[in-house]
């Protein structure tokens, strides 16, 4: 019982982590990032498995924290006020061509960041040329460009 209890609180002592952290830190992963999420895995373990590292109570934790994400998928879908407070909306950070920066400085995110997607998704190389920048739920950066926000004439 005592590892159910571990995991639970490690799993949401990760959530709120991950949550204050901001949706941005995870989107884009760099060497820095990869060797804190080692590191950040082996302190979990040590707090997961204390000193019993036997098999069994291995399996036993692995199974509280997928059972725990399973049923905070189901608790999600039944409360979507929970859903948006964890996982956040999606934020308009460019606005015809304009940065939002007291939103990107809430966010974590810097110019290069999305004239980086810009130019890696949809080959745009200037702001102006950018009809509205979103940070996604997921911490990437969707471009819709000015000349697909405007109206085509045939």
């Amino acid at each position: 019982m005592e590892s159910v209890l571990r995991a639970a609180a490690v799993y949401a002592f990760l959530l709120v982590v991950f949550r204050i952290a901001g949706k941005h830190t995870l989107a884009q992963i760099t060497t820095f990032d990869f060797v804190l999420i080692l590191v950040i895995g082996e302190s979990t373990q040590q707090a997961l498995l204390g000193n019993d590292t036997s098999m069994i109570n291995s399996w036993i934790v692995i199974a509280t924290l997928v059972a725990m994400e399973q049923a905070l998928t189901l608790i999600k879908g039944r409360l979507p006020g929970l859903d948006d407070a964890l996982e956040s909306l999606p934020i308009v950070i460019v606005e015809r061509g304009r940065p939002l920066e007291r939103r990107m400085r809430k966010e974590q995110v810097t110019l290069s960041d999305i004239l980086a997607s810009a130019r890696t998704n949809h080959g745009i190389g200037r702001l102006d040329q950018i009809e509205y920048a979103v940070l996604e739920r997921g911490g990437g950066i969707s471009i819709i460009s000015r000349e697909s926000g405007e109206k085509r004439r045939p």
